[in-house]
């Protein structure tokens, strides 16, 4: 068995105009002093990296790792969640969407899946230079505007979408391949790769391919009621990241898993801070440590209720507190008696 790394964060949801949060040298050391030991930088924000001088430039790349190992912290993995999403997106979301695109490609759907995938390609080529295993991004959303069979779903509908998925990341995860990266998908609720159903049929559209993935978040999987824990037992194999993100599920006569349309603090499902949620996360890290899961725990932010610097604050010493150090050895060693393959025999009256 191999030790979680961490603390990490995913420094996304902090990320703004005013210091310490509008640049990598002072988010980071903010974050060092929290007790965070790992970085994970989205790759669609220039203020904490140009993914494509990282793909390009081993020397950026080089400089970039350096400036982080100078104060205590290293890159955890590059995420690119909105810029996988925009991979593959139906129609109905191309306004919302243009905003999470570059202006010369807004309007223009096929440019924009273009340049999203240009730019993923960017990220496993950089994750390399970086000395990176793995990346965590979204599938995008062909399908999920289609999730409730009401009206009827037309026959075959579900298995086209999950073919073009498909056919658009074949070659991402070429790329990711011939770079040795995993490409760690978070199965979430908006995104065609919502849970483990979704997930195998993805990948088996993609006749197995070894690099497609999972970032493993339980938040999202307590707000769709799956268990979480077996979840591990069956796809561990997969897990190449994860997302320490704490959540609940308190259902009531007016609402379930869909939640009214309500806000997000009046939602029967809703995301918390570490340790304010029902995440049985002593379990999470029993069977991910059980299984060698042996990259970083990586706090993702977005809780409802509690402000970001308390939830930060908070969120270093709660996954501190979770890590288990390996065994090395079998509880009952001392009781050992030192046999051999002639004593085994003579002890079973072979």
């Amino acid at each position: 068995m191999k030790t979680i790394k961490g603390p990490g964060i995913f420094l996304a949801q902090f990320l703004g105009d005013e210091a310490p949060f509008n640049s990598l040298d002072t988010i980071a050391d903010y974050m060092a002093d929290l007790g965070y030991k790992g970085l994970q930088l989205p790759t669609w924000d220039p203020r904490v990296i140009d993914v494509k001088q990282a793909a390009e430039s081993q020397t950026y790349a080089d400089e970039l790792k350096g400036k982080l190992a100078d104060k205590g912290l290293e890159i955890t993995e590059l995420a690119s969640h909105i810029i996988g999403q925009l991979v593959a997106s139906h129609p109905v979301y191309d306004e919302m969407y243009d905003g999470f695109a570059v202006p010369e490609v807004r309007k223009n759907p096929k440019a924009r899946a273009e340049w999203a995938t240009q730019h993923l390609k960017y990220v496993a080529q950089a994750s390399r230079r970086l000395g990176l295993k793995a990346s965590a991004t979204f599938s995008g959303a062909l399908a999920w505007p289609f999730l409730y069979p009401w009206p009827q779903r037309p026959a075959g509908l579900v298995e086209t979408a999950f073919k073009e998925l498909a056919t658009r990341w074949k070659p991402i995860l070429d790329v990711y391949d011939e770079n040795g990266v995993d490409v760690a998908y978070e199965l979430h609720p908006g995104e065609d790769l919502f849970d483990g159903t979704t997930f195998e049929m993805f990948v088996d559209y993609l006749g197995g391919h070894t690099r497609a993935n999972i970032n493993y978040d339980p938040s999202h999987f307590v707000l769709q009621q799956l268990d979480y824990l077996q979840f591990i037992d069956l796809y561990h194999d997969r897990i190449k990241a994860f997302h320490v993100k704490d959540a609940e599920f308190n259902p009531s006569g007016k609402q379930g898993v869909y939640s009214g349309f309500a806000g997000w603090a009046d939602r029967a499902g809703r995301f918390r801070s570490l340790g304010d949620g029902q995440v049985d996360f002593g379990g999470i890290f029993s069977k991910l440590s059980q299984y060698d899961y042996d990259s970083w725990a990586v706090l993702e932010w977005e809780c409802c209720i509690k402000s970001p610097v308390q939830g930060a604050a908070e969120g270093a010493p709660f996954i501190e507190s979770h890590i288990i150090e390996v065994t090395t050895k079998a509880f009952d060693d001392f009781a050992g008696t030192g046999a051999d393959e002639a004593f085994n025999r003579k002890v079973l009256g072979l």
